[in-house]
């Protein structure tokens, strides 16, 4: 098993931007549970922290390593900031281009990874669950599937934030983020609107794993469960499932094994 942390200079964001990775090339088989995974190529994983979060995150809370050693998985982990991993349509402010196309390029030209798409998974947790699935829907020939997790799909509630609201974050940093937010349950901002676009323009659409606590936050928990019946209405290829939980590491640990043993089998 490899580890370790890189920095390169990203055009997207125009920073020395950081990631950690786990590689599991040198892996004991007794460890593995299932050899199956390794009957077939590595896979690659982007896994997205969340709100305040970095790249160590999904290592120290988290159980990057031994996800990779158990599904054969290449994990990828960048620090992005507060930013929701969206873009901002400058140089300098395009996290979504950054974790979408210019990281993955990144790695497969220095690691070889990131190949070919029925390859490529992409996760997170809470404003990276909402990340993965708003990245998988922007780059939906790189990405095959996505598993997102306590997801911070409450684009409705951001959408009506004003100044006198009470909010974990202020109206002014939500504005930096998502904009105009008058304008951003129409924009592609939002998933719904991502998702009927592809539909539309008849795109291979990511297949996607939800799961979310039942005691996490009513705000996020009544959000997922909105968005899991606007899939249901659309026919979309998803899984979604939720169980006891709140929004801390013990739930986001165990439901990310779940999620990928769905979608790897």
């Amino acid at each position: 098993m490899a580890s370790g942390r890189m920095e390169f200079h990203a055009q997207s964001i125009m920073q020395h931007a950081n990631f950690s990775f786990v590689l599991p090339n040198d892996v004991e088989m007794a460890e593995v549970k299932d050899p199956k995974h390794y009957e077939r190529p590595t896979k690659s994983l982007m896994l997205l922290h969340g709100l305040t979060g970095t790249d160590t995150d999904w290592l120290f809370g988290g159980v990057a390593q031994e996800m990779a050693i158990q599904y054969n998985l290449a994990v990828f982990m960048p620090t992005t900031g507060n930013s929701f991993y969206l873009d901002k349509g400058y140089v300098g402010g395009n996290f979504c281009q950054f974790v979408g196309e210019e990281l993955p390029d990144y790695i497969h030209k220095v690691f070889g990874y990131f190949s070919k798409r029925e390859d490529n998974l992409i996760a997170g947790l809470s404003m990276g669950g909402y990340g993965a699935i708003h990245t998988a829907f922007s780059y939906p020939d790189r990405f095959s599937q996505c598993i997102a997790l306590s997801s911070a799909l409450h684009i409705e509630d951001i959408a009506k934030t004003d100044a006198s609201a009470a909010s974990l974050m202020p109206v002014e940093m939500l504005t930096d983020v998502f904009g105009d937010l008058s304008k951003l349950i129409e924009s592609d901002k939002n998933p719904k609107v991502q998702y009927k676009n592809l539909k539309k323009e008849g795109k291979k659409i990511p297949k996607l794993y939800m799961a979310i606590g039942t005691e996490d936050s009513p705000e996020l928990y009544n959000a997922n469960t909105d968005f899991r019946d606007f899939l249901k209405k659309e026919n979309a290829d998803f899984f979604y499932e939720d169980g006891p939980g709140k929004h801390n590491w013990t739930f986001w640990n165990e439901y990310l094994d779940r999620g990928l043993s769905r979608m790897l089998g």
